[in-house]
Order: structure tokens, then sequence, then C-alpha cells
């Protein structure tokens, strides 16, 4: 098992003037204790479960650019993209620029957009649920041709591409590992099963029953279930002295039983360094071999 490290919140004691500073320090540390991706939402406005909407929120793809010039080895990704806020063309540009500029470090984590409120006010698209997911569906194919040698036109019913040209292709081949997130039974992870490369649930009770459902779609498209990278995300407080470890072990355990293979954390306090250095010293190890 691995971890990686998720940063939702951006507002650090020492505010904007700071914060590219600050940002570069956390994503270094990280790297340097050994999580294994790093992730920043695609939300342009913060979202409730972290604060008011008026906290500060970062662009998603820039700062993974920044982030990519800032470390050498950790794997980069927007956990998610909302598949309704940039055209499928231009994202698959976006995460193939990011691909060849960090030297193959790049992930497309993509959903179908759940914020309308940040939608409404920035005036970003927000179809309907049943679109955002054809939309969704649509922009998969269209990543994998980009990422292709076919650079014919795509002609669906919500996308519309002349010539699917990408040029340069991403460093990752076939193609930067795809993350469809969500735990929707019908629809969400049957594009996991069609299409990914790894799946992101929740750590709930249902969470073995939404896996077997998993793999039942991967037995319908005819996929091994076992390519699926499975991962959750979930808060992780190690405490400043380490003292909750052994109980985040046993956690952690529990959800390697079940088939999970990454956790992708949200750590109390990441400006500080210290728990990241807690989680590098005594649970990063640990788990390796889990």
């Amino acid at each position: 098992m691995e971890l990686g490290l998720h940063l939702p919140n951006f507002t650090y004691p020492g505010g904007p003037p700071t914060l590219a500073d600050d940002l570069a320090t956390i994503a270094r540390t990280a790297e340097d204790v050994g999580f294994a991706k790093l992730s920043v939402m695609d939300h342009v406005w913060q979202i409730d479960v972290v604060g008011p909407p008026e906290l500060d929120m970062l662009e998603a793809y820039t700062t993974l650019g920044y982030l990519a010039a800032r470390t050498e080895r950790i794997q980069l990704l927007a956990w998610v993209t909302a598949v309704v806020y940039r055209e499928p063309g231009l994202l698959a540009k976006a995460v193939t620029t990011l691909d060849v500029l960090s030297k193959g470090r790049a992930w497309l984590g993509i959903g179908a957009a759940w914020n309308e409120a940040e939608s409404r006010g920035l005036g970003l698209p927000f179809p309907p649920t049943a679109e955002r997911f054809e939309r969704l569906e649509e922009a998969l194919q269209i990543f994998l041709q980009m990422w292709g040698e076919d650079e014919s036109p795509f002609d669906g019913k919500h996308y519309h591409l002349g010539r699917t040209l990408n040029s340069p292709q991403p460093l990752q081949r076939p193609h930067p590992p795809i993350m469809v997130a969500g735990s929707g039974e019908k629809k969400t992870l049957r594009l996991v099963a069609q299409y990914a490369q790894a799946c992101n649930l929740f750590p709930s009770p249902d969470l073995e029953h939404k896996l077997d459902v998993l793999r039942g779609h991967c037995a319908d498209v005819g996929r091994d279930y076992a390519e699926i990278e499975k991962t959750v995300m979930m808060p992780l407080d190690p405490g400043e002295n380490g003292e909750q470890v052994a109980d985040l072990l046993e956690t952690l355990r529990r959800l390697a039983d079940l088939g999970i293979q990454q956790v992708q954390c949200i750590v109390p306090d990441v400006a500080s360094l210290t728990r990241l250095k807690v989680l590098g010293e005594s649970v990063i190890p640990a788990i390796a071999e889990l």
C-alpha cells in the first residue's frame, strides 16, 4: 500500500504572499518522505467540508504545473477534474503538457462534477446529471484517441473535434494513467472498468460491496479487475508526536485486506510539516508490504 497527499486547503498562516513558497515546501517534503502522489482539487471556490467559499482556492492545472517544477519524483494529478469545466481536447493537452514537463509524472483524475454553486458563480457549464455523465464518457474516449495514433475526427453527441492531433504525445505510454472518481454503481464504476487505470472510493461500510460491483463490471467488459488500482481518500492524522500511528496502521491494514492499494490522505496542519514527517517515518514504511 502507498500513501498519497491531497491538498484541499490553500489557506496557510502566511496568506497569499507566502503561498507559493509554502506549497513548494509541502510538496518537496511529501516527496522526500515517500508519498507516492500529490493532488489538488479542481475547484474554483473552497468547498463546504473544508471551509467557506471565500477561502483561498488555486486553479488546479496552473498549480500542478508549478508543483511539477518544484518536485522531481512524486506523481501529480487533480483529484478530480470536473469534466464540464474544460473542453476535453484542451484538457487532454493540459494533462499531456503536465506529463511532458514533469518528465512523465502526470495522472488524469476525472469525474462528472458536482459543485453547481461555483459553476453558476463563475459562469462555468453545469448541465444536468445525465448529460454530465454522457460528457464524461465521451471525454474519456477523446482522451484515449488523442493519446494514440488516430488523428481522425471525433463526432459525439456533445463533443465534435475536427482533428484529434496531439503533439507532443505524453511521455507515459500508452498514456497517462486515468483515475475515474466516484462510487455510483451503474455509471461511474462501469466507466472505471471500461476506461480507467484506477478508481477512487470512500472508506465507508459499503466499500467491500462497491469493490464487488466494480469486479462485476470488469467481468462484463472483459477487463482484468487486478489491473485497476483501488484507492480511497480520507483524513489521516498521526498526531503531532505520532501518538495515533498505531490506530492509523490498524485502519490501513483493514483497507489493505479489502484490496485498497493507495490512500490519498488529507493531513491536518499540513503547512507545519510535522505530521507529514511522522507519516513518512512511521506509516509509509510500515504499509509498504501490505
